[in-house]
């Protein structure tokens, strides 16, 4: 039986395997290899997300210099150097030094060489793994939601448009003119209803797609809630300067974005604090299509939480917990993030209720309707 050797993994200074690198650095798996002292020889794009460190800084550094790692992660690195066999723990626990923790499955191999033996770790977030079938879950309800909706708005648009067309007709036949009082409801409700199927619907028209800073999007959202709200509410910006411009139609992106943090205000009042993070996310799955990089714009505000009854529903239209709300901000932000590919997801507890808007940051080769 052969042995695993470590081809196709190189530290980012070991230009002789730069294409193995780049293939390794497409998994959504994150793949490190350490020397047997523990110590970082290489990593790829996931692993670097993973970790929250880039290879530059991380190779040569020990990997326990990253994690909180008790008293198990230890164990596991000395078990499998000195007993030199695979080892396989499922829902362990990884709490980096940032305060973040994830749930993972983690396999260690031996790698056998000449010099010594490495240790290659290989690591899936089961968060990230439930994450995905729970985006997917929500990407295809949204769909066959869409359907629903525009094969309602044909069904609804066709009988209104007859009934506000004989109300006209009738309104130039009707020889007392205060009877034209009620033509003239007739008209304007189904001018209403008509418009509400529309709202529904949400944007229509073709995306036009421009070079486009999250940043300055998010920025210019800000500005206008703040002033709605006359400043009364606290904004925090937590942004990543490193994300690049990407091709998004921007004033529906504005919109969708102005919808959620709207949300946010108004779950929050005049007392609350709304912060806006940005972040990006290697070989990402949305939708059950992998991109290589995504950004993730999250909308966090510390209100009172979503009711655990309406979480299932919040994107759908016409549903609010707010006795004057339409119910229709979230459904279009939704409409809008589809549209582009991507997806709106929603944790929340009391104290914390996080919108998270990911956006692919390459064209897709369709316009999602």
């Amino acid at each position: 039986m052969s042995r695993p050797t470590t081809q196709g993994l190189a530290s980012p200074t070991d230009a002789s395997t730069a294409a193995p690198t780049i293939q390794l650095d497409s998994l959504a798996t994150a793949v490190v290899l350490l020397d047997a002292s523990g110590h970082l020889l290489a990593l790829n794009l996931a692993a670097e997300t993973l970790l929250e460190v880039s290879a530059a800084r991380a190779v040569g550094s020990p990997l326990l210099d990253y994690i909180d790692s008790g008293q198990e992660w230890p164990t596991l690195l000395q078990q499998t150097t000195m007993e030199n066999l695979p080892m396989v723990r499922r829902g362990l626990e990884l709490r980096l030094h940032s305060g973040s923790v994830q749930t993972i499955d983690l396999i260690l191999s031996p790698l056998y060489r000449s010099d010594g033996i490495q240790i290659l770790l290989e690591m899936n977030p089961v968060d990230r793994l439930n994450a995905i079938s729970e985006g997917e879950n929500l990407w295809s309800s949204q769909k066959t939601l869409r359907t629903v909706i525009k094969g309602l708005a044909h069904e609804v648009k066709n009988p209104l448009g007859g009934i506000r067309g004989a109300a006209q007709l009738l309104a130039l036949e009707l020889q007392d003119p205060s009877l034209s009082e009620y033509t003239d409801i007739i008209v304007a409700e189904s001018d209403r209803l008509r418009n509400l199927v529309d709202h529904m619907l949400g944007p229509r028209e073709q995306l036009t797609r421009t070079a486009t800073n999250i940043h300055e999007v998010l920025e210019r959202v800000r500005q206008l809630v703040a002033v709605e709200a006359d400043g009364s509410i606290s904004f925090q910006r937590d942004y990543d300067p490193s994300l690049p411009e990407f091709l998004a139609d921007a004033a529906q992106v504005t919109q969708a974005l102005l919808n959620i943090v709207r949300n946010a205000w108004q779950a929050v009042g005049s007392e609350g604090t709304i912060t806006l993070r940005t972040r990006a996310r290697r070989q990402y799955t949305v939708g059950g299509r992998r991109h290589r990089l995504v950004v993730a714009v999250d909308v966090i505000d510390d209100g009172p939480g979503v009711p655990e009854a309406l979480m299932g529903e919040l994107f759908l239209p016409m549903v609010t917990g707010r006795a004057d709300g339409t119910g229709l901000g979230l459904s279009i932000a939704q409409v809008i993030a589809n549209r582009h590919g991507g997806l709106i997801q929603c944790h929340s507890e009391p104290g914390q209720t996080c919108f998270t808007l990911l956006l692919p940051m390459e064209t897709p080769p369709y316009d999602s309707r």
